[in-house]
């Protein structure tokens, strides 16, 4: 009987040396095999804890910080579709669409651009660095 994992496998050598008898032998590195899934199982729960944990802040903000963000990119992709679709129908409404909306993003200073791409990559690596010092989950 093969077992896998990080005892069973010493174990289970030391069970063929130890027990005569093949079928209290088997039965015995049954019970390793269980008792072994049981520990995964657990470590499994706690990291699962631990990422729901993670996952709902006390902070309403921090909760909807990252999806928020990611609407507004949702929002921007699909405003290709019906403006594609007013395209092929009006191409000059759809020229003056994309003249104002080009106009108002021009209207955006440069460095409230900038600000704003350093504040999210900064953001980022913090979070990352966090996670990988450990202090964050």
């Amino acid at each position: 009987m093969d077992l896998p994992g990080t005892l069973a496998g010493p174990l289970g050598s030391v069970l063929d040396r130890v027990i005569p008898d093949p079928a209290a032998r088997d039965a015995a590195k049954l019970k390793l095999a269980e008792l072994e899934r049981a520990r995964e199982l657990e470590e499994v729960k706690a990291q699962l804890s631990a990422v729901l944990a993670a996952s709902s802040p006390a902070d309403p903000w921090t909760s909807r910080a990252r999806p928020g963000f990611l609407y507004v990119m949702y929002a921007l992709l699909l405003w290709s579709i019906p403006m594609g679709l007013i395209a092929a129908v009006r191409p000059a409404a759809a020229e003056a669409i994309a003249r104002g909306m080009t106009a108002y993003l021009n209207g955006i200073p440069e460095p409230l651009y900038a600000l704003f791409g350093t504040g999210y990559v900064g953001y980022t690596v913090a979070r990352s660095w966090g996670k990988a010092k450990g202090v964050e989950r």
